[in-house]
Order: structure tokens, then sequence, then C-alpha cells
């Protein structure tokens, strides 16, 4: 959820911020693009982003598609009915499947579609908390923007650059994980840009690791603040799914209660950068699970920033809750990650 995201990284974040950007000026987009995720990007971002992934989301979402039913022959017809019906205005699947007036599923359809870079996924339909997009042309929403603008390799070589420049230091591991990208392919990409790219030791972490050479003497300065720095994070966040070696952040102990079977991540508290334990929220209470026990000044610190996010995702007061156990989401059931303590 991008908004609880920047709502833990931006001070007086509001959700109007991000719509703003993303309806109203477009500056941003919404994009399938690594591993197989729907991101916001921006907007100069989008072509490169999308020629680097596109075959290998359109496979997956085809495959997809023909599992839910969907043949060829009637995609190649609803999907032309729905570039006529979409034309000079945005609708919902709900919308555009009364209009077409079928009763075929079109969920899939407007996915590959968007996959395919034929549609564009808008604003939703009932507030930032909705997964119900509304969906326009392509060449409408971004006119400007030309999907075409890159060949496949050297849209690879740009997303590895830019997960370097974000991400960084990363293991060739990590590069691998978060791209898709096939290891030879990437390891090839990582031996072109060793002239920009610095190699550098972590201490306590075994490996190499590559960040972009300008950004080495910053690193060096960085320090961490006076005051212990508490986060939420939410389920799926970046800084958790990027990287495929997570001993930075994490002791493996705690694995299984942050990551499900498939890698994915729930929503966690971080000390410093790193894990101490999960939040959950299930109105009117947000929930909290530490990994072990800590002084009672920072107690009240996770205390006052898990009000806060209860409030910025309620707009009301709510209450701490917090559980002396929980079940390691690699045994419970797929989706776990988006509500971790339901059981607390």
């Amino acid at each position: 959820m991008p908004y609880l995201s920047l709502f833990s990284r931006i001070r007086s974040f509001t959700t109007e911020f991000l719509d703003e950007e993303l309806y109203v000026k477009r500056s941003l987009g919404k994009v399938r693009y690594v591993r197989k995720t729907v991101y916001v990007l921006p907007k100069d971002m989008v072509p490169a982003a999308f020629a680097a992934t596109r075959s290998m989301i359109v496979l997956a979402s085809e495959k997809y598609s023909k599992y839910l039913g969907v043949t060829e022959d009637e995609y190649e017809v609803a999907s032309k009915r729905i570039l006529s019906v979409l034309r000079g205005r945005g609708m919902t699947t709900k919308e555009i499947k009364k209009a077409l007036g079928t009763r075929l599923n079109i969920s899939p359809i407007v996915n590959l579609m968007c996959d395919k870079g034929l549609l564009m996924r808008g604003n939703p339909d009932k507030g930032w908390k909705s997964n119900i997009h509304t969906y326009y042309l392509s060449k409408e929403y971004f006119p400007d923007v030309d999907l075409n603008a890159y060949g496949e390799e050297e849209a690879r070589r740009l997303v590895v650059q830019w997960y370097l420049a974000s991400f960084g230091p990363a293991t060739e591991n990590d590069v691998i994980w978060w791209t898709g990208f096939p290891r030879g392919q990437s390891k090839e990409i990582l031996e072109e840009m060793r002239k920009r790219v610095a190699i550098v030791d972590i201490s306590d972490l075994k490996g190499e690791y590559f960040m972009p050479s300008s950004q080495k003497t910053s690193l060096a300065s960085t320090s961490l603040p006076e005051n212990p720095l508490v986060s939420l994070l939410p389920s799926l966040d970046p800084y958790l799914m990027g990287y495929k070696d997570r001993e930075r952040y994490l002791d493996p102990e705690y694995y299984d209660f942050i990551f499900d079977r498939s890698g994915n991540a729930t929503s966690t508290i971080l000390l410093d950068g790193r894990v101490i334990g999960i939040w959950d929220f299930h109105e009117p209470f947000v929930k909290t699970f530490l990994f072990s026990d800590f002084e009672e000044t920072l107690l009240e610190e996770i205390r006052f920033k898990a009000r806060n996010m209860g409030m910025f995702v309620s707009g009301k007061a709510v209450y701490v809750k917090e559980c002396g156990s929980m079940i390691p989401l690699t045994k419970r059931t797929a989706g776990s990650v988006m509500s971790p303590l339901r059981e607390c």
C-alpha cells in the first residue's frame, strides 16, 4: 500500500498528496512491474519499466486469464470492444461489463490489457483504500508517453541501475530477486556496470555488495540518528521486499513471522532499520507483537507510532493492543501477510 509506505516516511503526509500526483497531475502511474506486482512509478520511468518486464508479465497474465476461463478468441473480441467503450472516458470493470452487455469475466481481460500497454489504471472507485480501479486508454491517460521507446535489453539495464540507486548496497542475489531477470543476464548487466559501480563490504555480512560509485562517499559519512528511530511499515513494503539476502534487517530466527512461504512480507515494526516486531490493524485496535522485551520509553514510542498509523488508516482515535504470541506465517494460509495478528 503506497499510502502507508509514504505515511511511514514523510512528515505530515496526507492521502491528497499522492492522489494529486497520481490522478490530477498524472506525474505518476500504476503499472505492473518487477515481481509481477503493481507499482507506483514516475511517469518518465514507465516506458523502460514496461519494456523491461513486459514479456514476463504478459505471459503470466495470459496464463491467469485462461485459468479464469477466458479464451484467446474471447479476449480478442472483448479487448477491441473495451478500447471502443473507453474512448474519451474512464470506467470500472463493473461499468465496462454493463456497457458491453456481457457475462464474461472482465477483470482478467482489463488486467491483461494493462499489462500489454493498452490500458492504464486510474483513480480508485471508492477512495484510496479501494482496489477497484478506473481504467483508461493508455494513449489518452499518458498522451506524451511512448511505451515503445526502449528495447528489452536497454530497459533491463536501466532497471538494474535504478534498483542499485534506490536499494544499494545490494548483492547479485538481491538484483535477481527484485527484477526477476535471468541470473546470466543480471550478472552480465552488473559486469557492464563495473566502472560505475562500487563494491563494498558490510560488517557482519558476507558477500559482495554493489552500489553506485557516486553514492559511496555519502554512505560512508552517514550515521544513525541520536534518538532511536521506530518505523511501522505496511505489508509488501519495498524495504522488506527489495532484498533476497535479508540478514541486514532481520534475525533469521524470526524469518517465518515476517515472510510467508512465497517470500511475501507482512506489516512490520522496525527499530533503526531492523525488524523487531509485527503490527496489524483491526478497528479500533492497532495490534503489536514484539520479538523481545524493550524499555518503557521505547515501548511508548512504538505505541505512539501505532496510534498515529491507526488514526491515518481509520480517521479516528484507536487503541493499541499488545499481543503475546503469533502463529508463524509459514504455517498459515496464503494471504495471511495482510492480517498477521488476526487471532490476537
